[in-house]
């Protein structure tokens, strides 16, 4: 995982730029914080995202989030290189010997790709098998980032009903000017919270996991590319040089 500087500081300036222009109105930061709106606002989003997405994907999404402020590491030209290593070895001493470098392979995909070479599999079934399983790992990231979508979409609507409950508070205490504000105050916050949660916290943070999602899901059709030219006794030169094609598709 590393830092994504640009996303910890495009939502550190969006939130910024909320809370200068309200000084610049001559409002006070401290009518921003309405722990009522936030707990309608965020409950509320939340609840109903829980309701809509099944429980492994709700979680897995939950912990994808953080792929927007620490990206997964992908590194194409290594992956590339190690792939080349293979393919001379393979030629040299036949794909048996890449059996020693199973070890080195934590990746469940990428170990059952190279499981497959290993045992003989020809470069047709081994496309076959290993693109079935490329559909299933890329459906289950994308429901998995969809999850923030799914909020997105929510928060607006929900910030527009902890309005409605705020503006009965207010109609409930007409007789009581003191208790006004707070009703009032409660209401237009939760919009706020609503529109700036979906618009600069959840929808933000799911079209980021659907383009780290995409540069996975192109890093393992590099991989299995890379086994099939091994299966069928591809130059390690002709290897190098179909690989290479991918990294402008996958940036480091």
């Amino acid at each position: 995982m590393r830092a994504d500087r640009i996303s910890i500081a495009g939502l550190l300036l969006g939130l910024a730029a909320i809370m200068v222009g309200q000084v610049l109105e001559g409002g006070s930061l401290s009518s921003l914080f309405q722990p009522a709106a936030f707990v309608i606002v965020i409950g509320g989003t939340l609840g109903a995202t829980m309701l809509q997405t099944r429980y492994p994907i709700f979680i897995r999404g939950m912990r994808m989030g953080s792929w927007a402020f620490a990206a997964p590491a992908v590194s194409t030209e290594s992956l590339i290189r190690k792939l080349v290593a293979w393919s001379h070895l393979a030629r040299r001493d036949g794909v048996l010997a890449l059996e020693k470098q199973m070890g080195s392979e934590t990746d469940p995909f990428f170990q059952k790709a190279v499981q497959l070479l290993i045992d003989g599999a020809d470069a047709n079934r081994l496309r076959d098998v290993m693109e079935v399983e490329l559909t299933t790992y890329e459906n289950t990231l994308r429901q998995s980032a969809r999850v923030w979508d799914s909020a997105a979409g929510y928060a607006p609507t929900v910030g527009i009903m902890g309005a409605v409950l705020g503006l009965i508070h207010v109609m409930e205490n007409l007789g009581d000017p003191t208790r006004l504000g707070a009703g009032i105050a409660t209401a237009f916050v939760a919009t706020i919270y609503g529109v700036g949660s979906a618009n600069l916290v959840f929808l933000p943070i799911g079209r980021k996991l659907q383009t780290h999602v995409s540069q996975l899901i192109t890093l393992r059709e590099l991989f299995i590319d890379g086994l099939v030219a091994i299966a069928n006794g591809d130059n390690p030169r002709i290897v190098e040089s179909r690989l290479l094609g991918y990294v402008a598709r996958i940036p480091d």
